[in-house]
């Protein structure tokens, strides 16, 4: 099954009132756990108003998960300056992406993904599309440019732009996504930062 696409949704005046309203809601409840009822509540609108944007609660619940993933998304990539050095461009990529993977909502969605995957497993695709692959590409073309200036040194940029990501979750990823550690200080997220752009460079340095 297909994520839904924008065909399903109808824009208008209380559209973003809504999915405010359904974040909170979500966050808070769980794919599952949220009702309609709450959603519509939350958001300050009724549930007619509701239904003239989003047919369903699944669709409702894909156009927030984009949202803020593409938001994040755009953040990080409109601070990609194609002319800086890799550790200065790597750096800044890891600054956006440790914090949004420790943050409450990513850990949520995270976990509602998870619980709903055999019902609905275009839910874990949504998220990946909307936010981290959006980024992927992005650094990938980063380092195309980089190798072209002699900078680095990288043959398959998919697996290389996956290994810098995974080198991001290091120590602190699986921790908070089992609830282990939440909170942690910029001491602990600069060494992950730190480690993630050496060992990279490490590896694909020149």
């Amino acid at each position: 099954m297909d994520a839904p696409g924008a065909a399903e949704i109808r824009k208008g005046r209380k559209f973003d009132q809504v999915l405010r309203g359904a974040r909170e809601v979500f966050m808070r409840d769980g794919f599952e756990g949220a009702s309609v009822d709450d959603i519509a509540r939350a958001a300050g609108v009724s549930k007619a108003t509701l239904y003239a944007y989003f047919p369903d609660k699944r669709v409702l619940f894909f156009e927030v998960v984009r949202n803020e993933c593409e938001l994040q998304a755009e953040r990080a990539v409109e601070l990609i300056d194609d002319d800086a050095p890799p550790r200065a461009v790597l750096t800044m990529v890891a600054q956006r992406i440790v914090p949004f993977l420790l943050s409450d909502f990513a850990r949520r969605i995270f976990r509602i993904c998870l619980a709903e995957s055999d019902r609905f497993p275009e839910l874990g695709r949504a998220f990946y599309e909307s936010g981290p692959e959006l980024g992927r590409a992005r650094l990938t073309e980063y380092m195309r440019d980089a190798v072209a200036r002699g900078e680095l040194h990288i043959v398959d940029f998919d697996l290389a732009a996956d290994q810098f990501a995974e080198l991001c979750k290091a120590h602190v990823w699986v921790r908070s996504a089992f609830g282990v550690q939440t909170e942690y200080t910029e001491a602990e997220l600069a060494r992950v930062i730190d480690g993630a752009v050496e060992t990279f460079l490490a590896r694909y340095g020149v």
